[in-house]
Order: structure tokens, then C-alpha cells, then sequence
């Protein structure tokens, strides 16, 4: 009788949400590469679990080896997880892989003595080899990309990459496993840019694979119960023709052989978009669609030090355009912490960025990962960086440590009030109303929110806080400011009522919302709950129905009207921007 050999791959995600295709890319690459005398199981966990909770999923699968896939938002847990189960399991073998570890293989094997192996780069391939030799008792030496111990030497490998196209990940077990969350699809490896802070360009050149494949993929985890089936590929329309054929197909299939409900999103380069795929896309089928597109900086000698090629005006027109058709999501990001963007720079970048008024507007930090250019070329690259995961940026020639954290308070305040969606009339009528810039409100609130304790805030408290602060600046009417945080309240909760510091008790809503029920126009559906409002300074109804939520925006659709009861005051309808 042959030897069975038991192998597990884990994965630890960063929230249960988001599944990984890693664990599943390997299982496939057994399948295909091993006989069956290799048995493999995938466990699955996540960063916020007790390490404790998680080994016992893995000894059940009594495995002779385990993989683990390591990234910057795990690695530590994974490190506390191999030590907890290799006391239980002695004999158990250990392996590595992942973008992790595959840059500096020679570091961990020499500070984690519980690690016998590390794959560097692509690891379908080479991991079904490596457990074939361990089953077998055969040589490792030809395997591409393994790194391990011998004696008291470390013999390492270059990242593996391979033209070959990997076999599919997505079998029944997958899909099982998935669960409805969110699905990850891979339609290509590699990218065509070599970003200096970045390691896809340390992935080799673009390597596509069958479309006919993209396209069956597309089908099966649009349904497979997951609402969101994000694409990995690095820069998804880097190749435009192949683009526009997986947009038209999404496009023409959504609503039958695609769910409505189903988005898909992707990463572009928004500057190399043209105007037949612009016109292209806004046929999509409303939000069906959501693109991430890495602005990085608007400084350009930024970007040409991290070798970002980018046509910026085109970018920005790009940008307003697809923003303009209403029918996608876009993301946009920027960095702070590269190399000659100053704390000014930096604000005017964000000035810019805001400016095209994406609905997400990501202020993320530089980070040095192992194996990007910018880490591995400190004299092109100066700046200090924590050493440990997930090696954040700590100061640069061009920014302090000091300026850094009041931009970690920017990033809060725009990740409660834009990024969530829950204040965007109000920051509009707060800008046009004052002087300040994007940045300077931002920036100022944020630095009035660090004396106070908002880490666990409720977000009736936190409304109160926006209320009041925003309350005071100059040319700021209190009475519209209230009105307009209403406006943004019932188009976005659907609880349905206001917080203590907009709420108003008035007879008047009441017998204004019994007005409506009158008529079949205005008359609510059976079952759907309604929210509302009195808007004093434009003396109307502002109401929402809890039903049919943009998928865009993410709001609810609101309604204005006078009542007859309100008929009797004097003011303009058109005052509050609904």
C-alpha cells in the first residue's frame, strides 16, 4: 500500500468577510501535480481569532505537513500559530509562502527555527513537488524557489515565476467553503509597471489567461452566492481590448446569467482609459461595477521618484468622467510618506483628489514591504520604517513623524465623514460655505477630535460632535446646517429617525406623514419603513423608504414635498441640498 501523506494549508484573513484564493491555488496545483497519496485539507481562520481556537481546526486534519500563506496583516499571528501547533505536532513539516516571506527567505529560516521550508514566488507548482518528495522521500534540490536549512547553511531560491498558466482554483470545495463572502478571481499574473513601493512589478511581465476561462470563472462566482468577486489582477485593463471584452461580457450578462446584486470590482489605471471603453462602461447596469484606481500623489517629482507612470491630466479627466456616469463605484488612493512629497505637497494631492469627488478616498501610508525597490535601496530611499509588519513609514528627508500623525487624523476624520457616506451634503455645504479647503477641514477636525475619546463613539454622538463643531464656523447657518445633517441622516440609516441633536419634536411631522398615506403617490409600500424629517429653512418634508438602497452611493432614495399641513410658513424649498 502506497504512504498517504496529510497535508493542511492555512490562511489567517484579516476579517472573516474576505475569503483567500491562496489555500485553493495550491490544493488545485496538488491536484494536478501529486498522485493520491497526497491528502489535503484547507483550514481557514482569521487575525482577530485566539491563535488557541484555530489549532485544534488544524489537528484535526492530523496533517504531516502544513503550509501556511503569509502576508504583512498576518504574519505575526501565523508565527504564533506555527509555535502553538509544532508543540503539539514535533514531527509536523513546516512550510512558508506567500509575498511575506518570499523576499527575505533567509531571515526567517534563521529566526524561526519551527520552519523547515519557505517557497518563494509562485507556489503551485513547487509546493506539490516539495510534498511529493516528502512522501516519497526523494530530493528537493531541482524544486524552483525553495529555500530551506541544511546543516548549519541556508540554501536559498529566487521567487519562482512560470509562464505556465495555473490550474483553477475553483472547485466544489471552494465554493462550499466560500459561503457567500467575498470571492477573488485571477485572470492574469504579473504587472506592467514596476512602482518603487510596490512588489507586483517583482512578479514577472503580464501573463493572461484564457479569456473563454475569465469568462466561465465570471459566471461561477457570480453565482456562487458572493455579492462582491473582486479581481486580483494587478491592473485589469493593462491590456485594453481584453478589458473591454470581460466589461462587455459582465455587461451583457448581468441581470440574466449574472444576479443583479452581484458587483464586481476592479484595479485600473485610470489614464490609459479611452474614450470607447468610457463609453463602454457607462452602459453598465447600475452598480454592477466598482473600480480602485491607485492615484498614489499628484506631485510629480513623487512620481517620478517611485517610477509611477502616469498622465495626470488624463487621469483627472478620466476620473471625473467615470465618477460623472453614476453608475460605478470609484476608489481612489493616496500615500503619504513618498519620497519629496512635503506635508504641503501631500494637501494639495488631496486637495486635487477630493476635487473629483470619488465616493471612496482612501489616505493610506507608505509602507516598506520586503522585496520593493524603496526597501531595498535605502540610498535612493531614505526614510525611517517600523521593523515589524506592517513596516509603516515613521519619517522621511520630506515629512516628520509629527506631521505623519496629524495625517493619520485626516485619514479618520475623511474615513467617518466621506469614506462612510453618512455626511457628504453636509460637507458640501460646509466648503461652500467657508474658505477652507478639503484639507483644512479635514485637518481641523481631525485635530479637534484627538481631545476627544472617539474610538468606540456612537455615531448619534459622533453626529453631535460634527454638529457642533461644524456649528461654529464662520458663515455656517446652525438652522441649515441641521437641516442638511437631517437630509444625510434619513438617506442613509434606516432606522428611520434622528439623533437627539437634529431631532425636533413638532406635531406637524406626525400629521404631515398621516398626509401622505392619503394618496397612492405618497402612500408607503406594505412592509417598508419610512424615515423623515421637518426641514425648517426650506419648510418641507424630506422623507426616505427603506427599500431599492443605491448601490452606488449607498443611500436611499429621499423625497421633498410640502404637505398641506406646512403650508402656512414662508420660506424656500430649494435652501437645503437634498
Amino acid at each position: 500500500m502506497n504512504k498517504i501523506l496529510k497535508a493542511a494549508v492555512c490562511v489567517l484573513n484579516s476579517k472573516y468577510i474576505h475569503s483567500s484564493l491562496a489555500p485553493w491555488c495550491l490544493v488545485a496545483g496538488i491536484d494536478t501535480w501529486c498522485g493520491s497519496q497526497i491528502e489535503t485539507v484547507v483550514v481557514e481562520g482569521t487575525i482577530n481569532e485566539n491563535t488557541e481556537n484555530i489549532v485544534p481546526r488544524i489537528l484535526s486534519a492530523k496533517p504531516d505537513a502544513i503550509g501556511f500563506c503569509c502576508y504583512i496583516w498576518n504574519i505575526d499571528a501565523v508565527k504564533r500559530l506555527i509555535r502553538s501547533v509544532k508543540q503539539r505536532l514535533p514531527r509536523c513539516i513546516i512550510v512558508l509562502g506567500g509575498p511575506e516571506v518570499s523576499f527575505n527567505a533567509e531571515e526567517v529560516l534563521q529566526s524561526q527555527p519551527d520552519v523547515d521550508f519557505i517557497i518563494a514566488g509562485e507556489g503551485e507548482k513547487p509546493f506539490a513537488q516539495l510534498l511529493n518528495a516528502i512522501c516519497e522521500g526523494g530530493s528537493t534540490g531541482d524544486i524552483p524557489g525553495l529555500c530551506f536549512k541544511q546543516g548549519d547553511k541556508i540554501i536559498t531560491s529566487p521567487p519562482h515565476l512560470t509562464r505556465e498558466e495555473p490550474p483553477s482554483p475553483y472547485t466544489q470545495k471552494y465554493l462550499d467553503a466560500l459561503d457567500g463572502r467575498i470571492a477573488y478571481l485571477e485572470t492574469s499574473r504579473g504587472c506592467p509597471y514596476s512602482c518603487a513601493f510596490c512588489l507586483s512589478g517583482r512578479c514577472g511581465n503580464v501573463r493572461y489567461y484564457d479569456v473563454e476561462r475569465a469568462k466561465s470563472e465570471l459566471l461561477l462566482l457570480a453565482n456562487s452566492g458572493a455579492k462582491t468577486v473582486k479581481l486580483v489582477d494587478r491592473t485589469f485593463n493593462a491590456n485594453p481590448k481584453r478589458a473591454a471584452v470581460l466589461f462587455g461580457f459582465i455587461i451583457n450578462h448581468y441581470g440574466r446569467d449574472i444576479p443583479k446584486g452581484v458587483c464586481f470590482h476592479f484595479e485600473i489605471a485610470g489614464d490609459i482609459l479611452d474614450d470607447a471603453m468610457i463609453d463602454l462602461l457607462r452602459t453598465a447596469p447600475v452598480g454592477a461595477i466598482q473600480f480602485e484606481i491607485g492615484l498614489q500623489s499628484f506631485h510629480t517629482k513623487t512620481l517620478d521618484a517611485i517610477n509611477r507612470k502616469t498622465n495626470i491630466q488624463r487621469l483627472v479627466r478620466n476620473i471625473k468622467r467615470l465618477v460623472e456616469c453614476g453608475n460605478m463605484h470609484i476608489h481612489i488612493d493616496l500615500i503619504a510618506g513618498l519620497p519629496y512629497e512635503d506635508f504641503d505637497s501631500f494637501a494639495n494631492s488631496f486637495n486635487i483628489a477630493y476635487s473629483l469627488h470619488p465616493h471612496m478616498l482612501q489616505l493610506g501610508f507608505l509602507k516598506l514591504l520586503h522585496g520593493s525597490p524603496m526597501r531595498e535601496n535605502p540610498e535612493c530611499f531614505p526614510c525611517r520604517f517600523s521593523q515589524s509588519p506592517p513596516y509603516e513609514v515613521i519619517d522621511t528627508p520630506w515629512i516628520t513623524k509629527e506631521e505623519l500623525a496629524r495625517l493619520h487624523n485626516v485619514e479618520d476624520a475623511l474615513d467617518r465623514l466621506y469614506n462612510s457616506g453618512r455626511f457628504r451634503r453636509t460637507l458640501g455645504y460646509v466648503l461652500r460655505q467657508t474658505n477652507l479647503t478639503p484639507f483644512e477641514l479635514f485637518y481641523n477636525f481631525g485635530e479637534h477630535c484627538t481631545s476627544k475619546n472617539i474610538n468606540r463613539i456612537s455615531l448619534d454622538s459622533y453626529t453631535g460632535l460634527v454638529y457642533d463643531w461644524f456649528g461654529e464656523l464662520n458663515c455656517v447657518d446652525k438652522a441649515i446646517l441641521r437641516d442638511t445633517m437631517s437630509c444625510d441622516r434619513i438617506a442613509t440609516n434606516s432606522s428611520g429617525r434622528l439623533p437627539a441633536v437634529l431631532d425636533v419634536k413638532d406635531d406637524r411631522l406626525k400629521a404631515a406623514l398621516k398626509e401622505l398615506k392619503k394618496t397612492p403617490q405618497t402612500c408607503p409600500k406594505r412592509g417598508v419603513k419610512r424615515g423623515a424629517a421637518i426641514l425648517y429653512t426650506a419648510n418641507c418634508l424630506v422623507y426616505a423608504d427603506y427599500e431599492n438602497k443605491n448601490p452606488v452611493m449607498g443611500e436611499y432614495r429621499l423625497h421633498k414635498l410640502q404637505p398641506h399641513i406646512l403650508l402656512d410658513e414662508t420660506a424656500s424649498i430649494n435652501d437645503v441640498h437634498c
